[in-house]
């Protein structure tokens, strides 16, 4: 039982430690440049799919 609750306080412990990584490093989450849908792209910077598709014409 001591293993247990010893585990399962180190894993919580761990889990908030990341969930307070999560709020303070909040980056935009970001797809392929492509993307599935080709809507508008995140990327700070084109990738060469997505600057094929926009010479292309289809984005």
């Amino acid at each position: 039982m001591t293993y247990f609750l010893v585990t399962f306080f180190f894993m919580l412990i761990v889990v908030g430690l990341m969930a307070i990584g999560v709020i303070f490093g909040r980056k935009a989450i970001k797809g392929s440049c492509g993307g599935a849908n080709n809507s508008n792209c995140v990327c700070v910077e084109k990738c060469d799919k997505r600057k094929k598709l926009e010479a292309e014409g289809r984005a």
